[in-house]
């Protein structure tokens, strides 16, 4: 972690102008505040539909983030190991460097998840932080050691490999192609490996699940990010920049077509992170980042981005300080006379949600003010680090 400026060695450079490429700052930024929304709803049996997960099959936009992150790790690769490789980095030292990242991500994505016991049986593997340290360690290992050529191909493979194993390997006691939550190679795989494990249970319909993604889907997850190394590559070509935003809104039209086409044999599924869903939120991804290197890289509209400008540069400590204060919050308990007349305990947020939000709206509408509050918080936070300019690199 170090403080720099915003200029100094910054890794996400448009190679055709010389200067940054804001854009991809500003999609980090807009995902990281679509993290931060989703995830602290000021009362969880009151959300909005498009607020949470799709149960199983299908998507909602916030189904959309996750690998919206991935995406955006895969495109800042071409420009920050090119840079490392101009001042003389070796393969191994670039190797070094991604596994420090990763040991780093999975590390603070322990401490989240240890919290406040710290029993290290428990969900510390396939939480956010740890998957995508595990992730990044896997891409970044693949993109050090392959041209672009071979990205593309260890990016259908993976793709491919998973759809095999996920319709044609028979699960003992099973068969083969299963796609309920229960019974399907993904779900058979964490069975067998975590066994014993302690793990926190989802619940899908009458199913109870281990935890929100699993072991066996790291391999299309890696498949994410290098789909979004091919268009770091591409935003590093000779292209013209109007070149590329046409070029990028066309190829994410063509993987969403696909990715719904492939949907009707394996539907696109975020828990699974199934094959389509890979193909249909890459082209989603392209989409987005087309229309943000119009916006702010060609046409100069950059007023609007400023807010997503400050999450996206600061992007890891935005997530882990907000998720860290989440907890405490939750956990600090105070002893208060609850609404039903009774003497009992409330957390801090419960206290704060009841006195200041229930009583301006509905259900619903109170709970996204909460998280819309909560967000404007942290953009406060964030800003200050911005205009001091201090970026904490992970």
């Amino acid at each position: 972690m170090v403080k720099e400026s915003p200029t100094q060695g910054d890794p996400r450079e448009d190679a055709t102008t010389g200067g940054r490429l804001v854009s991809l700052d500003v999609f980090r930024g807009l995902t990281i505040a679509g993290m931060i929304l989703v995830n602290n709803a000021g009362d969880w049996s009151h959300v909005y539909p498009a607020l949470e997960h799709a149960e199983w099959n299908g998507w909602t936009p916030t189904d959309l983030i996750f690998p919206f992150f991935l995406f955006i790790i895969g495109v800042a690769m071409p420009f920050s190991f090119s840079k490392r490789v101009e001042r003389g980095d070796s393969r191994a030292k670039l190797l070094k460097h991604v596994f420090a990242r990763s040991m780093i991500l999975v590390a603070l994505g322990m401490l989240l998840s240890g919290i406040p016991n710290f029993d290290f049986s428990h969900r510390l593997i396939l939480n956010v932080l740890q998957r995508i340290g595990i992730i990044y360690l896997m891409s970044g290992a693949i993109y050090i050691f392959t041209d672009e050529a071979s990205q593309a191909v260890a990016a259908v493979a993976g793709i491919v490999l998973y759809w095999i194993l996920m319709l044609y390997i028979p699960v003992p006691g099973y068969g083969a192609g299963v796609l309920a939550p229960v019974g399907n190679m993904w779900w058979y795989v964490d069975k067998v490996l975590l066994q014993g494990w302690h793990q926190h249970l989802l619940v899908v319909g009458e199913y109870k699940l281990h935890h929100a993604e699993g072991i066996l889907s790291m391999i299309p997850s890696v498949s994410t990010v290098l789909i979004g190394s091919l268009a770091g590559h591409y935003l590093r070509s000779e292209r013209s920049r109007i070149e590329k935003a046409a070029g990028m809104f066309v190829a994410g039209n063509i993987g969403m077509l696909i990715g719904v086409i492939m949907s009707i044999w394996f539907p696109i599924n975020k828990l699974l992170w199934s094959s389509s869903y890979v193909v249909f939120t890459a082209g989603m991804a392209l989409e987005v980042l087309a229309v943000c290197f119009w916006l702010i890289d060609i046409k100069g509209f950059v007023k609007w981005s400023r807010p997503f400008l400050v999450f996206g540069s600061n992007a890891i400590t935005s997530f882990f300080l907000s998720t860290l204060a989440a907890l405490a919050l939750d956990l600090v308990t105070v002893s208060v006379v609850l609404p039903t007349g009774v003497a009992g305990s409330e957390s801090l947020k419960d206290i704060i949600y009841r006195a200041i939000f229930a009583p301006l709206a509905g259900s619903y509408n109170a709970s996204l003010l909460y998280s819309i509050a909560y967000l404007l918080f942290w953009y406060g936070v964030m800003l200050v680090l911005f205009k001091k300019k201090i970026f904490i690199k992970i």
